[in-house]
């Protein structure tokens, strides 16, 4: 296999690139190898950030947002709000293969998933029905940790294709209609042919404010390898969105170059993201970045 590089977000990130990876293997299509990655976690019911499984708004509805993107000429494709369709990141696939259009949400989404046959589920899963259910006794505001934000973002990166994808159920407990970052071109995730990719994971609704991974990829067109645009976008974020206590928003992000190189950078301790080379698949930790 000619070289590759595949990464994704946090621990289940291991298996959208085990997936992905076995797909490329078989021949697939980049494109066909991430959704075929991301939807295994949209499908695993364990994870309560992503798919089916996800926890619900405060209403107790899943409402799910996905987005993908290829570098080639900016084509992209998402969904947002998309309740009913357990497989948010093929739906958005199809926005971007058959519509002009780049983001359908809510109910327009869902009539178009059903227009394109996709199957209509149950998308609450009973331990996320039943979590909801404990909830609403105390209706605790969500706290600012790790799986309130939780999100799959993967990166395909081949010689001569880059491809990037993301899929989350949101914060958990949001207001109905919530939309973060994800399904967000320039926001939750980007990529340019000539420049490379990005895609983000934390919380959306500061990442959507400074437009993080178009941040990202702007500064690798200007030079910055992708480490050190990682690092200046997450530095960024710190400057201009930490709370009056000092506290910086949760957010993280993963890039890769046109060249094939890879930057990682994250604003708390410890976040985890998947990596595979073509050769071996690795489970790496990123440490927070220090403020200036």
């Amino acid at each position: 296999m000619n070289r590759i590089l595949l990464t994704a977000t946090w621990n289940f990130g291991r298996l959208a690139v085990e997936r992905a990876f076995n797909m490329l293997e078989l021949g697939a299509s980049a494109l066909d190898a991430l959704e075929t990655g991301i939807n295994a976690v949209e499908m695993d019911e364990s994870v309560q950030s992503v798919g089916y499984g996800g926890l619900p708004n405060r209403a107790g509805y899943v409402e799910l947002d996905a987005a993908i993107m290829d570098a080639r000429g900016h084509r992209s494709g998402a969904v947002a709000a998309l309740r009913g369709f357990r497989r948010p990141i093929s739906v958005a696939r199809r926005v971007m293969e058959v519509l002009p259009h780049a983001l359908l949400v809510g109910e327009g989404a869902a009539e178009f998933a059903r227009e394109q046959g996709f199957e209509e589920e149950e998308t609450l899963s009973p331990e996320a029905s039943e979590q909801w259910l404990q909830w609403r006794e105390t209706q605790a505001p969500p706290a600012d940790v790790e799986d309130s934000h939780d999100t799959v973002g993967m990166i395909i990166w081949t010689p001569d294709t880059i491809v990037v994808g993301c899929s989350t159920s949101g914060l958990k407990w949001k207001y109905p209609g919530r939309v973060g970052d994800s399904p967000i071109v320039g926001a939750g995730l980007y990529a340019d042919e000539e420049v490379g990719a990005a895609v983000a994971t934390g919380n959306g609704d500061e990442i959507s404010r400074v437009a993080l991974c178009s941040r990202v990829v702007f500064l690798m067109e200007r030079g910055m390898s992708a480490q050190e645009a990682c690092d200046e976008a997450i530095r960024y974020l710190m400057r201009k969105r930490t709370d009056s206590s000092g506290t910086p928003p949760h957010a993280a992000v993963l890039a890769v170059r046109a060249d094939g190189s890879f930057g990682v950078s994250a604003s708390y301790a410890k976040f985890p993201y998947a990596l595979h080379d073509g050769q071996s698949l690795t489970m790496g930790e990123r440490e927070a970045l220090e403020p200036e």
